[in-house]
């Protein structure tokens, strides 16, 4: 009797095998439906770093000007950002992501003609997220770096300038930059480079292309003999505070996943951070200096830049040793290279995103490593062979916008000119470039 029921239960389930095997053909061939949990936390991350640009970069560049160019600095930002997002749309995201490309660009997608509701974008694990999610995402990005450029000009470059310089500065830099990062089929990415949020792409990029900017401009008038203190160091801080906050979506958001990756980048945010903040103000008491509100605000902001690209790629401990030592670096380039130097990067984008964007790029492929906690394979790291790949990715992304920057300040002169008339530069770009004042 048993012998039977097994064999008739063997026939039954026979003649559902192939009913068995057609399903799960099906299910293998259905599209990837974006998991609402990882979308939800996507968008919450793209607000985020709308943050960090509107009212957060704005108010801290703001708060570090003269009062007569306040509002001239913050609408630079504003109107850097909005037209970053508008060109995003039309041709950036296709120079980015594709989908067709090579190692330095890519380009089929133009207007965002082959992204729907239905398509998706996918993430670190077999996971995916809503296209227009990523798309979004992305945005923001492009969106504040084109932005943080303009903090070396400030006080001297044309309204109508900064517009057109972003619009070429982007397309010949930032997007081709982006694609070899991270693309697949990107140069720097198919060599394995980690930059887990942005160190290439956004602070070494953005940094190296203020400087170059900041020297084809030439100084402000007065600079640096007359003193030009930061008219409100409160909204300084207030614009510290929101980019701290923002800079959670930045990094954590990275991931594409609400997973413990992010997790890591949240913690490190945080820890690196508070790290580089204390590590500047010790830096101005062993120069002799009392610690100050600003010294605390710009080692906040070089604490962020260093973590970036290893937000994922370190583990806590590690990101505080790098967020000290890049705030050390950033000081000195700040404090005693500046000065030297002559140059006049009125809001030390390159000193702090540049320099401590190059010690966060290279120091990732050392905290990276499983030894000094890091989520990198035990077996199979090598920290010698990532280094070296890490500074290869630094000096391509330094040429790349050191050359491309030089292209587009030159087609910027050719059209607009760069610099305000002396008159308006005296009285203030407030009043010269937009008729009002900050403070009646």
């Amino acid at each position: 009797m048993l012998r039977t029921l097994s064999r008739s239960a063997a026939a039954g389930l026979a003649l559902f095998t192939p009913v068995t095997a057609f399903a799960q053909e099906a299910v293998e061939a259905a599209p990837a439906v974006a998991n609402p949990g990882n979308n939800a936390w996507m968008m919450t991350a793209t607000i985020l770093v709308l943050l960090m640009i509107l009212p957060g970069l704005a108010l801290f560049y703001g708060g570090l000007t003269r009062s007569k160019n306040m509002l001239s600095t913050m609408t630079q930002i504003g109107g850097a950002a909005c037209l970053a997002m508008l060109i995003w749309v039309m041709w950036g995201y296709s120079t980015a992501f594709g989908p067709e490309g090579n190692a330095f660009v890519s380009w089929g997608n133009l207007f965002l003609s082959q992204v729907t509701t239905d398509s998706t974008a996918a993430t670190f694990s077999d996971e995916v997220i809503s296209e227009y999610v990523f798309v979004s995402f992305q945005m923001t990005f492009a969106a504040i770096t084109a932005a943080l450029v303009l903090g070396a000009t400030v006080e001297r470059l044309k309204f109508s300038a900064a517009m057109l310089f972003t619009a070429i500065w982007l397309t010949i830099v930032y997007f081709p930059i982006a694609h070899m990062v991270w693309a697949g089929g990107g140069l720097l990415f198919e060599m394995g480079a980690l930059d887990f949020a942005g160190g290439t792409v956004v602070h070494i990029n953005a940094g190296v292309s203020a400087l170059v900017l900041a020297l084809f401009l030439g100084k402000r008038q007065g600079y640096p003999a007359e003193p030009m203190p930061p008219h409100s160091l409160t909204l300084t801080l207030v614009g510290a505070g929101l980019l701290w906050v923002g800079w959670f979506g930045f990094n954590a958001g990275s991931e594409l996943e609400a997973d413990g990756t992010a997790g890591l980048a949240m913690i490190n945010t945080f820890v690196a951070t508070a790290a580089g903040a204390l590590a500047w103000m010790l830096m101005e008491r062993f120069a002799g200096h009392k610690g100050s509100a600003l010294g605390f605000a710009s080692g906040v902001i070089a604490g962020l830049v260093a973590v970036t690209p290893a937000a994922g790629n370190s583990g806590p401990f590690g990101a505080i040793v790098l967020g000290i030592v890049a705030s050390v670096i950033a000081y000195y380039a700040v404090a005693k290279l500046k000065p030297k130097l002559g140059y006049d990067d009125a809001l030390d984008v390159f000193g702090i995103h540049g320099v401590a964007g190059i010690v966060g790029a290279i120091g990732t492929g050392i905290v990276y490593s499983p030894a000094l906690g890091g989520p990198g394979d035990a077996a199979e790291y090598a920290m010698g062979a990532q280094v070296t790949t890490q500074i290869i990715a630094v000096v391509v992304a330094i040429a790349w916008a050191t050359i491309g920057t030089l292209v587009a300040t030159l087609a910027t002169k050719l059209v607009t000119g760069l610099r305000v008339t002396p008159e308006i530069e005296s009285d203030g770009l407030d009043i010269g470039e937009h008729g009002e004042r900050a403070y009646n």
